[in-house]
């Protein structure tokens, strides 16, 4: 056997080494691996459980499937003004921000916007006040769009009448009085088909805890102190031959 060979064997570390560091530091591994698993307890129950919290909205209609305005742009300004002025006015009041986060959705192809907020029980208050006003904010905007629109609609309708009137004293009329009659019932069709922004859910707690999952938490902070803990080991074993080194090189020096 060369002596390069010999250099590369003495240089390799076995299993047994490995394992015989492993055993001379295990009290810090123990230490750091216990101190995971306590962590991740306390943690994971000491961490309150939160719950959802979900309102829905049908908006305004004009007609099957017709929105007076569509629910990506009322939830654009959900997003833009009405709910940061529920966090400005939370944070003047109680000094901190809002305890909980709101997101809004739009279920496909439907009128419904969906609020939702995950919050502590202890501040479900606080997610039922946001929500009522965030409800009201959409039912007023949606209401006066209802009233001009169907404003619009009685005006239009008024003229139609008036030409009737005319059209009828007239002669030759004939089509073109049947034509408004037509345009008439057509308007009139729309002003019944309107229908008014309704609130179908309000701040509904969900039945079920959505976190903290004290299971899962544990699990990792198990998995982390076994990882956590061989790593400290073998690095305060590699500390220690460091220092062992350093102290070897200043004795030699001296």
């Amino acid at each position: 056997m060369s002596a390069t060979q010999n250099q590369r064997y003495d240089d390799e570390i076995s299993l047994i080494d490995l394992a015989a560091t492993f055993v001379k530091r295990r009290r810090i591994f123990y230490v750091v691996f216990l101190a995971c698993i306590l962590a991740g307890i306390a943690y994971a129950f000491v961490t309150e459980e939160t719950f959802q919290y979900t309102s829905l909205i049908q908006v305004a209609e004009k007609g099957a499937d017709e929105f007076l305005e569509p629910p990506a742009t009322t939830i654009a300004t959900l997003e833009s003004r009405w709910l940061p002025e529920q966090e400005v006015a939370y944070l003047s009041e109680n000094e901190e921000n809002l305890p909980f986060t709101t997101s809004f959705e739009n279920p496909e192809n439907t009128g419904l916007i969906r609020l939702i907020s995950e919050s502590p029980l202890k501040h479900a208050e606080d997610v039922k006040t946001v929500h009522r006003y965030l409800v009201e904010q959409v039912q007023q905007r949606h209401n006066a769009l209802l009233e001009r629109e169907k404003k619009s609609l009685e005006r239009r309708m008024r003229s139609i009448e008036q030409s009737i009137d005319v059209l009828k004293s007239g002669q030759d009329s004939g089509q073109v009085l049947a034509e408004a009659f037509d345009r008439k019932t057509k308007l009139e069709s729309d002003l019944e088909a309107l229908k008014a922004a309704e609130t179908l859910v309000l701040a509904r707690q969900g039945a079920e805890k959505i976190g903290p999952a004290r299971i899962l938490i544990i699990t990792l902070a198990t998995i982390l102190g076994l990882i956590g803990g061989v790593f400290s080991a073998f690095f305060a074993e590699f500390l220690a031959l460091v220092r062992s080194q350093v102290a070897a090189s200043n004795e030699a020096n001296e």
